[in-house]
């Protein structure tokens, strides 16, 4: 068996063929290593620019247009929801008149069937008054006229009662002048 040895060992490999060290710090290597390195990077960029870059520019430009049509979406609801505002303030307001106004309306008219109401009955009362003053006045009259009849047939009734005889003008007499004082 024959031992090879190789006089063109670099130095960046041991005698079996094995790294010594970090083959990526070989001076030998950077050669090789940048080739491909710039090889790696052209590719990555060819790739990034003609795949990748244009779709997230594309979703950039729609996310874009889409916060753009929700921010102008969203001012036309706000000033759409002012004006909705101001127009229930203006028909509450306007409501809130007409009730004061139905209000204003229903105690006028009540006040004025009240008003009626009471003249109505004070009337009713007058004449009840007038009716029951006159009948208090009849029976007065009858009242006086009863008691004189009463005083006259009791008068006669006592004057027989004690032995004497009562004629009827006597009698109409003494009671007349009793009653006026």
């Amino acid at each position: 068996m024959a031992t090879e040895t190789h006089d063109t060992a670099s130095a960046c490999v041991d005698s079996f063929g094995g790294a010594i060290g970090m083959p990526q710090l070989c001076g030998e290597w950077f050669g090789n290593q940048i080739f491909w390195l710039l090889v790696t990077l052209v590719v990555i960029f060819f790739v990034l620019s003609r795949i990748a870059l244009p779709r997230i520019a594309s979703i950039l430009a729609e996310r874009q247009g889409s916060i753009t049509n929700d921010l102008a979406a969203a001012e036309d609801l706000k000033a759409k929801a002012v004006e909705a505002e101001e127009a229930y303030n203006k028909a509450l307001a306007d409501a809130r008149a007409e009730a004061q106004n139905i209000v204003a309306q229903a105690k006028a008219d009540i006040q004025g069937e009240l008003d009626e109401a009471i003249a109505k009955a004070d009337a009713e009362i007058a004449a009840k008054s007038a009716e029951s003053e006159k009948a208090i006045a009849e029976i007065r009259a009858s009242a006086l006229d009863s008691v004189k009849v009463v005083a006259k047939d009791t008068a006669k009734e006592v004057v027989s009662m004690m032995g004497g005889k009562a004629d009827a003008k006597s009698v109409t007499a003494a009671v007349t002048a009793r009653m006026k004082g």
